[in-house]
């Protein structure tokens, strides 16, 4: 009896000194596998569903324990929701949260700043550790950075990356209890820069129409550009199906944008773009001739199928040939928009028209608008003789 005793002390004393070497080593009681086939490790554990369900999670391919047994606690924060955790995993809990709610092509310029502005500096900080000094500090590095050149990131996109770490932050704090937002304590590191909004003359682009003539599709693409408004993409996205030759007018429900290498068709840029336009009658006999000249066509096929780039270059090629001035693709809607303001259309009707809200026409157009200052001043003082005649009367 009194050996057999022995033998358990034996066992149990390395047992737990076994335990405080895991303990040291930072395994945090999990275990990891080794997969001598490959010569890697893996772990696997159960995790609750979204039910409350107990699932096992399995993962293979680590090159080291440590990066296995890594794996797996930064699993069980994020589930946990424990912001002890590092910037880098919870950016993986973001993306899980909000990259299905947002367009592909919106994702997409979120996640290339955080990964190149973002996470270089933030990775391996803990979310509930990093303040606002640390975030200042990393302002001062990116405002340091100068290209070849030696100019820096403009003030708008400084803005932009600062507000996607905020958006990060701000997440957490409404979701999983972060206590404050140390990007917001910071403050900003640069403001939207106001671009000079260039558009051009009914006679500027006639002259620039009449150089792209010789090719079709771009010729009929920027006539719906210019005499509509319509964006880039909701014009690269039509199809026959969304003209009504009856009453001359097409529907705006989508969007084209070439993402990763591939085509894609999404919803319009706001809930607001979704909308009907009324074409002015030689436009609609214009893409009536331009459908007719498409061989092969089907009516569910798009109408313009060319890409962005394909266009901005025909841009190009179109303000050589006839010498106007170079604007923007985006600034044929301008164009559009200065045209209807001259024309005396009212923010209200401008806005229905291009998809706009009609505070933004007013506040965004405002100089093109006819100053009405002085029919005013001229008023008041109508107004006012009128009450002194009635009170001397």
């Amino acid at each position: 009896m009194v050996i057999r005793s022995s033998r358990v002390n034996e066992e149990v004393n390395t047992l737990f000194a076994l335990l405080q070497i895991s303990i040291l080593e930072g395994d945090d009681w999990m275990p990891a596998y080794k997969d001598k086939a490959t010569d890697t490790w893996f772990v696997k554990f159960y995790s609750k569903d979204w039910k409350g369900e107990n699932r096992q999670v399995k993962r293979r391919g680590f090159k080291t324990k440590k990066e296995a047994l890594d794996f797996e606690r930064n699993f069980k924060m994020r589930e946990e929701c424990n912001l002890d955790m590092a910037f880098g995993e919870f950016f993986k809990l973001y993306l899980d949260d909000v990259q299905n709610r947002l367009k592909r092509n919106t994702w997409l310029t979120k996640e290339h700043i955080v990964r190149t502005k973002i996470l270089p500096y933030f990775e391996n900080k803990k979310m509930n550790e990093i303040t606002a000094s640390d975030v200042m500090k990393w302002q001062n590095e990116l405002m340091a950075q100068k290209d070849e050149n030696g100019k820096g990131l403009s003030a708008t996109y400084r803005k932009t990356i600062h507000n996607q770490l905020s958006c990060i932050f701000n997440h957490a704090c409404r979701y999983y209890q972060l206590k404050s937002n140390p990007a917001r304590q910071a403050g900003c590191m640069g403001k939207e820069e106001v671009r000079e909004m260039l558009f051009w003359t009914k006679e500027e682009y006639k002259c620039f129409s009449e150089a792209v003539m010789d090719k079709p599709q771009s010729f009929y693409a920027f006539e719906m550009l210019y005499w509509t408004g319509a964006r880039l993409g909701e014009v690269l996205a039509l199809t026959a199906e969304d003209f009504d030759f009856v009453k001359n007018t097409v529907r705006i429900n989508k969007s084209y944008q070439r993402l990763e290498g591939k085509d894609l068709i999404t919803t319009p840029k706001t809930p607001k773009s979704n909308r009907v336009i009324k074409l002015p009658k030689f436009l609609a006999e214009e893409i009536q001739e331009y459908i007719s000249m498409i061989y092969g066509y089907k009516r569910t096929d798009r109408l313009f199928q060319v890409t962005k780039s394909f266009l901005h270059h025909e841009m190009e090629r179109g303000c050589k040939l006839s010498g106007v001035k170079r604007i923007r693709i985006h600034d044929l809607r301008h164009s559009h928009i200065s045209l209807l303001i001259d024309m005396g259309f009212s923010a209200v009707a401008i806005a229905d028209r291009v998809g706009h809200e009609s505070i933004d026409i007013t506040y965004r157009y405002a100089h093109l608008f006819p100053s009405k200052q002085i029919e005013m001043a001229d008023r008041l003082d109508m107004e006012n003789a009128s009450l002194e005649l009635g009170m001397e009367g």
